[in-house]
């Protein structure tokens, strides 16, 4: 709950000027996607703001590069835009448009320079369609990109509401997302339970998790960048849709040479809370819904808009505002014959966000491109709640009954936060992109970012330490209010639960300057090559103290070469290669005060590498291979250790964290065709970290709690398989499913048979009570059993006569066969009484109970 969402700025690609460097005459058709029948008239557009005009027949011939990423756009009145890349070959291709209204949405490309049959590029990128994004992040609770990007090789299984997932074995909170540009240090609502991006407002999207261009930076792990719909320069549009949780609207608005969207979405989540409380009897996982008094909610409102002042020269912006909250009440007591509790509770989260994100692209030449962002946007937080627990202890065990006064005790459990946080930052950058001759293109460009951080409030909670961790002066004083505790043996061994009251006064502000350069090379479409440097600094400045990190310089080579076309049922087969050095700026560091002590500041750095083979057979069928390794240094982690001070913690922030990762990921992918399309993916990670300044505590920040071991890291899984399935029976009707099978996490492995007791000394109020625990060890071989997610998806299309409005209603269960098995994990019990809760040995990031859910859409 204290720590602060920073992300830092990644931008869209930047494309190239309209002069290929080894040009091809392609054709374009633009069909009715229902139909199959050409629509003459249609525009086709180029990124760089070429235009074509569909003939009769529907098609147009335009100029492309071979060997470069070209991404078109098709439009035509009362349909929805579609994209296309061009492949690196072959002269005919088709874009099918369906009539408004049908979800299919706009193509969604992850990390993907060319969607379709040839959109993975080995080593860098993977790409799904659009119908396939429709299928896989139109479902459940609350729909969402994050759900599609969960299914793809490289990105671990982390439940269904998590939305934070760990990319090829980094930590989680690794990943930066950027939407039209702007970096979103916060893009999750529900502290991480789904991301803020609503595939109805996505146009595309891209997922970099190998050795990415050096136009890109701030991450060790993975980058997300989202582009949001655009409006309609030549209809007004209107779409409308409900689900389970959840109504969306969009209003398209044109004008001449540009147009403006407006984009909404609210939460009605009161139905399914109450829902959830009615099955609590039947399912008693489900038994801390009946603590929520306001049910979560999420609010969102987008305006996109764009205008063309002539063929040269483009403008966009993007505003953004969401708020997401939720709040808890609950009351209870207990009376059993060894113990009486009353316990209280009341929470409340409010997080609102908000930004506003322009561009400019200008071509001053036919072979020279320039693009320019800039933004500004803030978040807030706040956390208010606390938690009461007032205990009798009506008998105790003989050995407890010597150490107080009387056998029976009172004892009084508080727990409360009452934070806020505050975030402003500002971020700019410019690009340039000149094509030097037919084989070479030269990049550069400098990026800055502002970010300045609140952060204040109180937290109070109880943190236990063994007697011997505590200062010489708290031993006397334990030992003087308990005098029983002076003749004990092994003292030092006791636990002590003690009162931690942590203040933060923290406001610090910060820059990140960047600059790149790099060229790219192109030999007859058999070799393509980057090689660039980029160079990262970071500066932080607070009450009392400023620090600025060493200059990070990491350079990137990518080397793709065509081995072999056209030969028997392999159309295409690339070997690709990849290694550089990578940066990135932790999010802890903006908590820092100068009372921590910190002299000096350095960056998350690693050195990643990547082996890729791809394969395109006939058929549209495609099969994609990488290996790769990573190694981390110069990580950053907080160890906390205790202090006789008021704050209770020693903070000690390090800087010299590592970590090795290798594995595989393979892909079978058939793209989408008139019956059945999906993927087949398998991923192999191993992943250690080591914390050479780290304790054995069990308290830290980003590590720092399982001594200076080597350690997989909580989040870590060694297999994840996907199976994506779309079949069509007919053309109105979809039937998706999606099966997956996901390895444990680690998981500590118990030796004993049962919870036993031991004294707790309670500092504050001078007495020894007694709990129970369940004695445990780390075990790299103990882990939750496998996780297999079921989901199964109905869709039906519909339109009017003269298909001006168009609708569709799907129904879906997400996580089926939790009717039948859910990932096992370790046993809750009371830690007050050692009482075993019967069935509660489900692992804590999977839900008990399949997850059903419906939408409906209707466009116009």
């Amino acid at each position: 709950m204290d720590r602060i969402f920073k992300r830092i700025l990644t931008v869209m690609l930047v494309f190239f000027a309209s002069i290929p460097l080894f040009a091809r005459d392609v054709i374009i058709i633009v069909r009715d996607a229902d139909l199959s029948l050409p629509l003459e008239g249609a525009v086709i557009r180029t990124r760089e703001g070429a235009e074509y005009i569909c003939d009769i027949d529907g098609s147009a011939v335009m100029q492309v590069a071979d060997g470069r990423q070209t991404i078109i756009n098709a439009s035509y009145p009362g349909y929805e835009t579609g994209s296309l890349s061009i492949p690196l070959t072959g002269n005919l291709f088709t874009v099918d448009l369906h009539l408004l209204g049908i979800l299919h949405g706009n193509e969604l490309v992850i990390e993907a320079s060319i969607p379709g049959t040839s959109d993975t590029r080995p080593g860098r990128s993977i790409a799904v369609t659009s119908r396939e994004i429709s299928q896989t992040g139109e479902i459940g609770l609350i729909e969402d990109v994050m759900s599609t990007i969960k299914l793809l090789p490289g990105v671990n299984y982390s439940g269904l509401f998590n939305a934070q997932p760990s990319i090829r074995g980094g930590y989680p909170g690794d990943m930066v997302a950027s939407l039209d540009g702007y970096v979103v240090n916060n893009p999750y609502f529900w502290a991480g339970g789904f991301s803020i991006f609503d595939p109805r407002m996505v146009q595309s999207a891209q997922l970099s998790h190998g050795v990415f261009s050096s136009r890109y930076g701030h991450s060790i792990s993975g980058l997300l960048e989202v582009t949001s719909r655009k409006p309609s320069s030549t209809d007004t549009m209107f779409e409308f849709g409900v689900n389970t949780s959840a109504a969306n609207f969009n209003v398209s608005l044109p004008f001449e040479k540009g147009g403006i969207l407006l984009m909404g979405r609210i939460t009605y989540y009161d139905p399914v809370i109450a829902l959830a409380k009615n099955l609590s009897g039947v399912f008693p996982d489900l038994s801390v819904v009946n603590y929520i008094n306001k049910a979560p909610y999420i609010r969102t409102g987008t305006v996109t808009g764009n205008y063309r002042f002539s063929e040269n020269l483009d403008f966009s912006a993007t505003a953004f505002w969401g708020m997401d909250g939720v709040g808890v009440s609950y009351n209870n007591s207990n009376d059993t014959p060894e113990l009486k509790s009353d316990t209280s509770l009341a929470m409340s989260y409010t997080n609102y966000q908000g930004f506003v994100t322009a561009s400019f692209s200008w071509n001053p030449r036919t072979d020279m491109l320039y693009k320019i962002i800039f933004g500004i946007g803030y978040e807030s937080t706040d956390i208010n709640g606390g938690m009461t627990n007032n205990i009798h202890k009506k008998t105790v065990s003989p050995w407890l009954a010597g150490l107080n006064n009387s056998g029976t005790y009172n004892f009084n459990n508080h727990a409360a936060i009452n934070q806020s946080e505050f975030s402003l930052n500002a971020q700019a950058r410019v690009d340039l992109d000149w094509e030097l001759s037919q084989r070479f293109l030269f990049s550069a460009g400098i990026q800055e970012m502002y970010n300045r951080n609140n952060s204040s409030g109180y937290q109070q909670v109880i943190d236990y330490y063994l007697f011997k961790e505590l200062s010489v002066a708290e031993q006397n004083n334990i030992k003087n209010s308990i005098p029983a505790l002076q003749y004990q043996q092994n003292l030092g061994d006791f636990i002590v639960g003690k009162q931690i009251n942590y203040s933060p006064d923290a406001e610090n502000y910060s820059f990140t300057t960047s600059a790149y350069a790099l060229t790219e090379f192109n030999y007859d479409n058999r070799i393509l090559a980057e090689l660039g440097l980029r160079m990262d600094h970071f500066y932080l400045s607070g009450n009392g103290f400023s620090m600025g990190s060493t200059p990070a310089l990491n350079p990137r080579l990518n080397v793709e070469y065509n081995v072999l076309r056209n030969l028997g049922i392999i159309q295409l087969m690339n070997v690709s290669f990849g290694t550089g050095l990578f940066s990135s700026f932790n999010d802890n560091v903006y908590l820092a005060e100068k009372e921590y002590g910190i002299d000096e500041i350095k960056p998350n750095r690693s050195w990643t590498s990547v082996l890729g083979l791809r394969f395109e057979f006939q058929n549209d069928l495609s099969l994609n291979i990488e290996g790769y390794y990573k190694y981390i240094y110069d990580r950053m982690y907080v160890t906390l250790t205790n202090a006789d001070n008021a704050l209770g913690y020693d903070i000690n922030p390090q800087f010299d964290g590592i970590g090795r990762i290798w594995g595989l990921d393979v892909m079978l992918h058939k793209v989408q065709s008139r019956f059945w399309d999906g993927w087949l993916s398998y991923s192999f990670n191993w992943a250690k970290y080591q914390d050479p300044g780290g304790t054995d505590s069990g308290r830290g920040i980003s590590g720092g709690s399982y001594g200076d071991s080597w350690y997989f890291p909580s989040f870590h899984r060694f297999h994840n398989l996907n199976l994506v399935f779309n079949y069509r029976p007919v053309q109105n009707i979809n039937l998706y499913m999606r099966f997956g099978i996901a390895s444990g996490i680690p998981l500590a492995k118990r030796t004993e048979d049962g919870p036993k007791s031991y004294p707790v000394i309670i500092y504050d109020e001078g007495k020894v009570i007694e709990q129970y625990r369940w004695s445990s060890v780390f075990d790299e071989s103990s882990r939750t059993t496998l996780s297999l997610p079921l989901d199964l998806k109905f869709s039906y299309f519909g339109t009017n006569r003269n298909g001006k409005a168009r609708w569709e209603v799907y129904v879906a269960v997400e996580n089926l066969l939790a009717f039948f098995y859910t990932a096992q994990g370790n046993t809750r019990f009371n830690q007050f009484t050692g009482e075993v809760e019967t069935g509660s040995d489900s692992a804590n990031y999977e839900i008990p109970i399949p997850i059903p859910s419906f939408g409906f859409k209707l466009s116009y």
